[in-house]
């Protein structure tokens, strides 16, 4: 930094002329004044953060265990670099052949600092060593292998694992200090400490305990973040009831933290290698960890790191990493790395900021250099705004509104190679899907309260349908809808179950003159019900599950897909569920308990899954459910009609109610339910699809990856129902 100023000064002071050297003398040090004044009194410059680095390993097979890169523009989207191979030969840094868990540090010396466990799992869960690493671009790095029983044998020469180091810098002492656990014989993990010396090749002294777990189980992975003057230690632990990720605070860097209550972690899924981050644009702290077990990451959002909101819907990865961390980085760090660890498989266009497009169907179709963004009823396309997100060092250009209300229009992609492609792009008014984001199984209502139209789905997009938590959408015409919000959620509104949030159900009816609304829903396998005197709740807990046994003579599937039905002629509610078979069963005055021996069982045929939905008209029972598996592209619907809400059910010829259109790359269409406008014989069919376009290619994960779609239903001049037809128009706004 000196030799730096020494050459912005004193070369331009040097050949100005002896009149005005005097000026020029003074003008710097104004310069110098603010400069120190606006930087307390440091020459650190402030630089803008624009992308995201995510450090991370793959798995424990072979070559697997090394460090790989990845690039993200928003810190929710990221491209692995290299290819996804490693970016450091795992061979020439460690003991083992293995590294694992990196932890990247940006430092105030402006110094890189990499930390890892070495390990190579194919020989054993016990290690002794940990690699600091030290780097000045983020490509080159010079490591060195800390022993712990050889560096401290009198007081650590019995531990048998060091794992998941990581680095924070201390104001305070202006060090470096790693924490680590570490295990000794006859013991648990605990999480211990020490400073780097100065040169990052060495600890100054033997590590000190820093924490361990109140419940004298194993905890490791340990990730501190510095908020609001306190200091926020994640932590795994273990044990066989009290397990996954929690919160220590403390007021001390070095000691002094309590652990909080319960977890922080949103699944019931084993969880490891928690990593903290904030986000460049704003105050929300991203909190991500580890799903082992299943092969996959979920992220998390808090304000207050306290309470974590899942987003796995707006996450995407083109690999699968392991334990790893994310570090915001500049955009000539980005394009530094992107020059050094280049991809074939690097996109250019990752979506579309335009609040009035529906960015999980944007349809890029690169072969044919076709764009198709779907767009809200309402939206004047010919002054359209695509706002296009870009990965860093691509361009799209004509920027601004374009009129896409005639022919496509004309784009010019600039790659990261320098290459030019033509693009046309269409936008289109659909209103297929009518949610915005990842949703399932609709319920929809017509609330003679509010003179409204409600939706409750499944809320989706959770790897293993693992959503914990019950959202509403409101609407007058069936095409606008609006977030509710929240109105139950597992973990907090329900004592008996708090997983797997599925299939709800809800009715709208007159309890002493007052509306009451009663809100059948699945959680754990297990059928319950809450009640509120609002659509909207807030909802509450019945206490507990309502269908948590499985009729008379049925040994298989699930007590799933909840159905309430109130017999418009005799006034009778009934509660219908299942899959692998349907049953039934009158609930009682109070809405909230069945007549047990009233429960029937009514499976139609061995098409019959799940999804149960029951509707009435012009004297006719009618009973649709879906056939085979969510997560095919051919779930449907078909249905069955009957004289009475306990059948006999009669199966028409052709019972097919919606199915796949692969011409329109509609698929998995099924779980729906149906609503019928007041005062009408207009009907319409509620229902989910795989999302488009991405579903079909999603393997099993489209079946958890579902959005919610409209569209007519009709019926024949004998009451038989006509195939539905499924489309990206969806229907037009009721009037």
């Amino acid at each position: 930094m000196v030799a730096y100023i020494n050459q912005f000064i004193m070369y331009p002071y040097l050949i100005l002329p002896s009149s005005q050297k005097g000026a020029f003398a003074k003008s710097i040090l104004c310069s110098l004044l603010l400069l120190f004044l606006f930087n307390g009194c440091s020459f650190s410059s402030n630089e803008t953060y624009t992308n995201y680095l995510f450090t991370y390993f793959v798995g424990n097979g072979e070559g697997e265990e090394a460090v790989h890169y990845a690039i993200s523009p928003d810190g929710y989207h990221y491209y692995a670099l290299n290819n996804n191979m490693p970016i450091l030969d795992s061979h020439k840094i460690s003991v083992t052949g293995g590294v694992r868990d990196p932890h990247i540090l940006r430092g105030e010396d402006g110094t890189y600092y990499m930390v890892l466990t070495d390990l190579l799992s194919k020989n054993g869960w016990t290690n002794t060593a940990m690699i600091l690493l030290t780097s000045k671009d983020l490509i080159s790095w010079t490591s060195t292998v800390i022993d712990i029983p050889e560096a401290y044998p009198e007081k650590f020469g019995n531990v048998n694992r060091v794992w998941a180091p990581q680095t924070i810098y201390d104001k305070e002492k202006d060090k470096y200090m790693v924490y680590f656990s570490m295990l000794e014989p006859g013991s648990y993990d605990k999480i211990y400490y020490a400073y780097a010396n100065a040169d990052f090749n060495g600890l100054e002294a033997a590590p000190e305990q820093l924490f361990y777990s109140p419940n004298e189980k194993a905890n490791i992975d340990g990730d501190i973040i510095y908020n609001n003057g306190k200091y926020h230690l994640f932590y795994k632990t273990e044990g066989t009831t009290d397990k996954g990720i929690k919160v220590a605070i403390s007021d001390s860097l070095t000691g002094g933290y309590k652990a909080l209550e319960g977890n922080v972690d949103q699944t019931d899924e084993a969880v490891e290698g928690s990593g903290v981050f904030k986000l460049i644009d704003g105050d929300e702290y991203i909190l991500m960890y580890d799903m082992y077990m299943s092969g996959t990451y979920q992220f998390t959002k808090s304000a207050d790191l306290k309470n974590f909101e899942v987003v796995d819907e707006e996450v995407y990865m083109n690999f699968h990493p392991r334990h790893g961390t994310v570090l915001p980085i500049t955009q000539e760090e980005t394009e530094r790395l992107l020059h050094s660890f280049p991809s074939k498989d690097l996109p250019s266009i990752l979506s579309v900021r335009s609040p009035q497009a529906k960015p999980i169907n944007l349809e890029i179709n690169k072969k044919d250099k076709e764009i198709y963004i779907p767009v809200e009823e309402g939206t004047d396309i010919s002054n359209f705004d695509p706002q296009f997100k870009m990965f860093p060092g691509t361009e799209m250009l004509p920027a601004g509104a374009q009129d896409f209300s005639g022919s496509p229009v004309s784009y010019v992609l600039h790659t990261l190679n320098g290459k030019e492609e033509n693009y046309k792009v269409n936008v289109q008014i659909a209103n297929n899907p009518v949610l915005k984001g990842y949703y399932a199984d609709p319920e929809i209502i017509y609330s003679e309260k509010n003179q409204k139209y409600y939706l409750y789905p499944t809320s989706d997009g959770f790897t293993g349908w693992s959503g914990t938590y019950f959202k509403t959408f409101s609407s007058k015409n069936l095409v606008h809808w609006e977030d509710e919000g929240t109105i139950l959620d597992l973990k907090k509104d329900v004592s008996w179950a708090n997983r797997n949030a599925w299939a709800p159900t809800m009715v709208e009816t007159k309890i002493d003159g007052n509306y009451t609304y009663f809100y059948y829903f699945t959680a754990a396998q297990k059928i319950g019900v809450a009640y509120s005197n609002e659509p909207t709740g807030p909802f509450k807990d019945s206490g507990s599950a309502l269908i948590d046994f499985k009729p008379d003579g049925i040994t298989g599937g699930q007590e799933i897909d909840p159905d309430v039905f109130i017999d418009p002629k005799t006034g009778t509610p009934y509660l219908y569920w299942g899959n692998g078979y349907l049953a039934v069963a009158e609930l009682n005055p109070d809405m909230l308990s069945i007549k047990k021996e009233t429960v029937k069982v009514l499976t139609p045929d061995d098409t019959f899954r799940e999804g149960a939905e029951i509707i009435y008209r012009n004297g006719t029972y009618y009973f649709l459910w879906s056939q085979d598996d969510t997560r095919s592209p051919d779930y449907r619907v078909r249905y069955a009609k009957a004289k009475s809400p306990l059948g006999p059910l009669e199966i028409p010829e052709n019972n097919l109610v919606i199915k796949r259109d692969d011409k329109l790359g509609i698929y998995g269409t099924g779980h729906n339910s149906v609503i019928q406008v007041p005062d009408s014989d207009e009907w319409y069919l509620v229902y989910h699809r795989f999302n488009r376009p991405k579903g079909i290619t999603m393997g099993d994960a489209a079946g958890y990856n579902r959005e919610v779609c409209i569209d007519k239903l009709t019926f024949d001049s004998n009451g038989n129902i006509n195939e539905a037809q499924p489309t990206l128009d969806g229907i037009d706004p009721l009037r």
